[in-house]
């Protein structure tokens, strides 16, 4: 006698199955399951510079295709409800960040990268402190700036271009790197980023 989890499994795959070939049901069964979650992060990951040019709404539409074109293809391997949720959740996360950079390189095209810290660390602060109490966003600040201040100053101008909206091979161009190196860079300063548990994800 197959167990709870088992059939409960086996009805999620056969949904995503159908979703995956074109079942209007079965795409609306499985958007339900994460658009409550996938709406209130757009919301926050907007926020007011962004809310004017993106509309949470039109985010989930575009997270909900992206998925569906990856269950097609079969490229997402999704076991549960909330694996499908978190891979959502990514989706719009990188959704968002490609956005931001979009609009940064509009608003500052053709401005060369200083490296100055206070500016890098402005920036990190208007696309990732979401806390709620002033104290919280205080404590948040004085946290990037001293990650801003310790960084090397190459590694500052990176940052500050990739939020400024720059591609991997224009920063490596601009720097007189080579790509690889850039690359390989990128690795470390998202790793530190997360360990000080800021938002990666812009990079």
């Amino acid at each position: 006698m197959e167990s709870d989890d088992s059939v409960a499994s086996s009805d999620f795959a056969e949904l995503l199955s159908r979703a995956a070939a074109g079942d209007a049901a079965a795409q609306e069964l499985i958007c339900q399951r994460y658009e409550r979650q996938v709406r209130i992060m757009a919301r926050v990951l907007l926020g007011p510079q962004l809310r004017s040019h993106l509309d949470s709404m039109d985010l989930l539409q575009s997270v909900h295709k992206s998925l569906l074109i990856g269950l097609r293809n079969e490229k997402f391997s999704i076991a549960s409800s909330e694996k499908l949720i978190a891979l959502a959740c990514v989706i719009v996360r990188r959704k968002v960040a490609r956005k931001w950079r979009t609009h940064r390189r509009q608003l500052h095209h053709g401005r060369s990268p200083n490296g100055d810290s206070l500016y890098v660390s402005n920036l990190l602060s208007s696309i990732t402190n979401h806390h709620a109490s002033p104290d919280q966003i205080a404590d948040y600040n004085d946290k990037l700036s001293r990650l801003c201040n310790a960084l090397p100053e190459i590694e500052r101008k990176m940052l500050e271009m990739r939020l400024d909206g720059y591609t991997t091979g224009e920063v490596a161009q601009h720097l007189g790197l080579h790509p690889v190196a850039i690359r390989v860079r990128w690795t470390r300063l998202r790793q530190r980023l997360h360990e000080s548990e800021i938002f990666a994800d812009w990079l």
